[in-house]
């Protein structure tokens, strides 16, 4: 009885699992994306209400804090094996 396997069983290698994998990739670039902003928003507002800084510093390191975010989380190209 358990061994009975029908079309919609799952066997390793024969099913088509694109969907899956572009779901996948999906839901790490935004979790990747919406932790930078994140981040950003809450430079900014420790920066302007925790310290006597100011807006302007806050804006700046928040542009910094967002700049080097992007450049670390970037699609980087695949390598050529």
């Amino acid at each position: 009885m358990a061994d009975h396997h029908d079309d919609s069983d799952y066997v390793h290698g024969h099913m088509d699992v694109h969907q899956q994998q572009h779901s996948y990739e999906l839901f790490a670039s935004l979790t990747k994306w919406v932790s930078l902003h994140l981040a950003v928003v809450l430079v900014f507002l420790v920066i302007l209400t925790c310290t006597q800084m100011g807006w302007l510093t806050a804006l700046i390191a928040a542009i910094v804090v967002a700049a080097l975010g992007w450049f670390m989380l970037k699609k980087k190209p695949d390598a050529a094996h």
